[in-house]
């Protein structure tokens, strides 16, 4: 597909403020579990109420992404952005300052409805002010912040809570936020370019609804119904939700056939190269969700590591992350889509570097350095898996629906992260008891690389070329 011309270039410094803005709902997902205990602690919080406080953030998070891409394209992605770090900050305050469980529930929820606001702001705006080999770095180095703030996140709280700042305790994860978000706010008035679809669509209340009702039916039983034993609420809303999502399909293909303005046009995913895209992401986030929950278990509870250590333990597969995400555009040039297996096989093999050293090292006395090979090829292999996740998806996306595409390439992270919690994580759970954790977290990194294996597959199958 021939990318149209950009309305405005984007600087270096608009880049960077970007890829800021990117980075902090990303690294909020992730940087309040470590902090949970002291919050029980400290706000005497229940076990249900705790899950609230990741739940409420995700769920808002994943159901408003598409709504805020469209909101992006009607009335500019430079002030939904704008709006979204400007909120961001401000319910980070509204957090770090809460008195009780339930006002730091809400926040968070409100949390992550900024997020949503902003996040597609970021690869909407890099879809339409860049184009060839200055988007394909963009959208590489995107990726490769999505990829190593989820590790960030999982260091910076276990640095933050150990440190406690000003004997601030586990508020300190939320009122950093604070600073950076002031900085992207002004950074983004001076060097973030304005960009918009050019026939803004009306407001479609109806997809709206439906499409919220079916995310929430599949992400809150996923993020809360393993830690209440899978209620009876929980399998009766994992029931409704294909139904749901069966009825905002049939709401929106009406809207587009009666020339209206539908929140995600079935078009959009009817398209073969955007359906490719979207099935390329499947094994990448239901793999990676899991694997951050169960890594984060092991680390703690398996090898008895501090929140501090477990943290630092993950810094090799950061860092590798970052360093492959930057090798993408050139991985490209010269395997073109022989890249995603390439990736999937060097990522297969990280895996098989744990498994192995869980199987024959001296468990549970195993040391981050023993982890240390595995997890720098994992973080590799991921490092290159995201950003072409985006690549490939966001090139199949007309420029006048960057905004719905980019709110699509989100959701389907979210709620793939969600998944995989509740799969991976459920599976390692209910292993754990009778194989012990060794045994448990063997069998999980196996099924990871099968899925994997799949993907490898499939990269066979894309055309050579990608733009």
């Amino acid at each position: 597909m021939t990318a149209a011309p950009p309305r405005a270039a984007l600087s270096p410094l608009g880049l960077l403020t970007l890829l800021l803005g990117a980075a902090l709902p990303m690294i909020d997902f992730f940087v309040v579990n470590v902090a949970l205990p002291t919050i029980e602690r400290d706000l005497h919080a229940p076990p249900a109420t705790l899950e609230m406080v990741v739940a409420g953030y995700a769920v808002a998070y994943a159901v408003l992404l598409v709504l805020g891409g469209r909101l992006g394209d009607s009335f500019g992605r430079r002030r939904l952005f704008l709006w979204g770090v400007a909120g961001f900050g401000l319910t980070s305050l509204a957090c770090g300052l809460a008195p009780g469980a339930w006002w730091l529930v809400a926040a968070r929820a409100a949390q992550g409805a900024a997020s949503a606001a902003l996040l597609p702001q970021v690869l909407a705006t890099i879809h339409a002010t860049t184009s060839g080999e200055r988007r394909a770095r963009a959208v590489a180095l995107y990726g490769s912040v999505g990829g190593v703030s989820v590790v960030l996140g999982q260091m910076l709280g276990g640095v933050l809570v150990a440190a406690d700042p000003a004997g601030t305790g586990w508020r300190a994860v939320f009122l950093v936020n604070v600073p950076v978000a002031v900085a992207a706010f002004g950074c983004a008035l001076r060097s973030v370019p304005d960009s918009r679809a050019e026939r803004p669509g009306r407001a479609d209340l109806a997809g709206t609804a439906l499409l919220a009702a079916a995310l929430s039916a599949l992400l809150l039983p996923l993020t809360e119904g393993r830690a209440a034993g899978w209620p009876l609420w929980s399998v009766l809303l994992l029931c409704a939700a294909p139904l749901l999502a069966l009825a905002f399909h049939a709401v929106e293909r009406r809207a587009e056939r009666g020339g209206g303005d539908p929140l995600l046009p079935p078009s959009l995913s009817a398209a073969a190269e955007v359906r490719r895209g979207l099935l390329l992401g499947l094994p990448v986030f239901v793999g990676f969700g899991g694997w951050m929950f169960v890594t984060a278990v092991t680390l703690q509870q398996g090898l008895g590591y501090g929140a501090l250590r477990a943290g630092l333990t993950l810094v090799p597969m950061g860092v590798a992350q970052f360093g492959a995400s930057l090798l993408v555009p050139r991985a490209v040039r010269r395997l073109g889509a022989r890249a995603v297996s390439a990736a999937a096989v060097l990522h297969i093999a990280g895996l098989a570097v744990l498994a192995g050293t869980a199987l024959l090292g001296p468990w549970p006395r195993l040391s981050p350095l023993a982890l240390a090979p595995g997890l720098a090829l994992c973080g590799a292999g991921q490092g290159m898996q995201l950003p072409l996740y985006f690549r490939i998806l966001l090139a199949a996306v007309p420029d006048r629906l960057a905004g719905a595409g980019s709110g699509l390439a989100a959701t389907l992270q979210q709620s793939c992260l969600a998944v995989g919690v509740a799969t991976l994580g459920s599976l390692f759970l209910s292993l754990a008891p009778a194989a012990g954790m060794r045994h448990a977290l063997v069998v999980v990194l196996a099924v990871q690389a099968a899925g994997l294996a799949g993907l490898a597959l499939l990269g066979l199958r894309l055309p050579r070329v990608l733009h």
